[in-house]
Formats: C-alpha cells, sequence, structure tokens
C-alpha cells in the first residue's frame, strides 16, 4: 500500500491546484497525507483484524475507518463520508465516488487469484460505496494489484481489465490529458489512473503522469501509485521519502510496520482458501 500512499502526498498539493505536466516537485511544503492515506491504512488493519481474529471483514472494515477517520479528521473528507464516519449506525449511501478505489489496495496485495481480491474488494467498498460503479471501481483496482504482483504483462493486464470491466483503456496519457478535469466519480477517475501505470516507464513516472491530467489529483496518483508499486516495486530512497512523512502519524505508521511483518502469514492464509466472502456479517 505504499505505493498509494506515496501518489496521495505527492498529488495533495495539486487537488485543487491542477497542473497539465510532468514536470514539477514531488514534495513542497503543501505536500502531506490525505484521507486517501487514512482509509488505504483503515483497510490493511480491517483486513488483519479480520484474518487473524477471525471477525466479519464489513464489521472491521466499518470499525476501522470510523476509528481512524475519527483520528484524522479534515483530511478532505467527502461530505457524505465525512457523516458516515461519525454516525452510530453508518450505512452505505449508494455512492459511486472514487473513495472506493483510493483505499483498497490492501486487498490486490493478499490474493494472488484476481476472481478473490475481486470478492474481497467488493466487501470493502460496499460498506459505503455499495452503487455498482463504486464496487466495480474497487474491484478494478485491487484486481490490477493482484495481477500486476504475480507477475502479468502490462499487454495482459490491460486486457484482463478491460474484458472484466468494461473500462476504454486504448488511450494514452497524452491523449487523455487535455480532456481530463476534476472527477471525483469511479468511472471518471479509476479508468484514467490505470491508463497511467500501463502508458508509465516506472514508479516515478506513473505518480507524474497521474498528477499531471490535472483532475482529482491525489486520488488519482493514489490509485495509479498503488498498481504501479505491484508492478515496478519503489525505489528505496522514495519509501524513506514517504515513511518519514508518515511517521509524523505514529498511529498510522504502526498499521503500516504491523502490515510489512503480518503480509506473509496473511498470504499464507489466502493460499489456504480465505476469500473474504463468508467474513461478512449476516
Amino acid at each position: 500500500m505504499l505505493g498509494a500512499i506515496y501518489g496521495d502526498i505527492v498529488g495533495s498539493s495539486h487537488e485543487f491546484n491542477p497542473i497539465k505536466t510532468e514536470e514539477f516537485p514531488l514534495f513542497d511544503d503543501r505536500s502531506d497525507f490525505t484521507d486517501d492515506s487514512v482509509m488505504t491504512v483503515a483497510i490493511a488493519d480491517a483486513l488483519m483484524n479480520s484474518m487473524l481474529d477471525g471477525k466479519p471483514l464489513d464489521r472491521c472494515c466499518v470499525e476501522s475507518m470510523q476509528r481512524f477517520g475519527r483520528m484524522f479528521p479534515n483530511r478532505g473528507y467527502g461530505g457524505r463520508f465525512a457523516y458516515w464516519l461519525i454516525t452510530d449506525d453508518p450505512k452505505p449511501y449508494n455512492s459511486w465516488g472514487n473513495g472506493s478505489a483510493m483505499r483498497v489496495s490492501p486487498v490486490g496485495w493478499i490474493f494472488d487469484d484476481p476472481e478473490d481480491a475481486a470478492k474481497v474488494a467488493a466487501i470493502t467498498a460496499a460498506v459505503t460505496h455499495n452503487h455498482p460503479e463504486g464496487i466495480k471501481g474497487a474491484q478494478a483496482v485491487a484486481v490490477a494489484i493482484c495481477l500486476a504482483r504475480t507477475g502479468l504483462s502490462k499487454f495482459m493486464i490491460k486486457r484482463y481489465l478491460e474484458n472484466t470491466f468494461g473500462y476504454d483503456l486504448e488511450h494514452s496519457v497524452s491523449e487523455i490529458r487535455p480532456g481530463c478535469k476534476f472527477d471525483e466519480s469511479c468511472q471518471g477517475s479509476v479508468p484514467q489512473a490505470i491508463i497511467c501505470f500501463l502508458d508509465s516507464r516506472g514508479f516515478e513516472d506513473t505518480i507524474r503522469k497521474a498528477v499531471s491530467l490535472g483532475g482529482d489529483a491525489d486520488t488519482q496518483a493514489c490509485i495509479a501509485g498503488s498498481i504501479a508499486e505491484a508492478y515496478y516495486t519503489i525505489p528505496q530512497d522514495m519509501q524513506r521519502d514517504v515513511r518519514r512523512i508518515m511517521d509524523n502519524a505514529p498511529e498510522l505508521a504502526d498499521v503500516m510496520k504491523k502490515w510489512d511483518e503480518k503480509l506473509p502469514q496473511l498470504w499464507a492464509m489466502a493460499e489456504s482458501g480465505w476469500d473474504g466472502v463468508n467474513q461478512a456479517a449476516d
């Protein structure tokens, strides 16, 4: 999930200050983590709580998202989600926004089977974003990460995503950039973020391309970065940069450290057949 957080931090300076160039400083004095990173860490926490403790995954998602969201308010949450975070009886609200896709990257790191990744991604999405587009956006990102980290070529990843989710991924970044604008929907930002990965030459290039679209920069870079990490890995100096920033939020940094430690155990559990479907509450 480090790639998602890195993209979020780099894009944070440009969410409301859009640019249409790939030439810009990766960090400036406004660079910081936003709701994208907080919720990504929350999903990682929920997955560990569900898999290691046998708790229903959907309940764990609600608990972790509310806990960390309340712990880190004023990080750019949308209006309906901000209300969901503080209500005592949170219910999904039929959203097709890209919040479901920005937080889903931990799911893609657990499963080698894209169908399992899609099933679990749907559970993490549906606690808030139960609209078909909200669920599809989360599934597409989780599946892309799964395919990227298990060694598929970009051509095969592209074809799988097109055939499974119906996204048009035939264009290059330079072709879609002029028409891109701020769009918080899954359908208006997830395919574009995937194209940034498919059209890239490395992890940093992916991030630069996503920010250069001039849209919802932090979320598009978060999504694109999450896939790029799985395909390219992140250079060590860039990993140090993002961890240094996240150390300012020790509650989040602690979950990230635990995730790194527990990931081999989670892989073994997934290989043994845990797919999350039976871990949804009635």
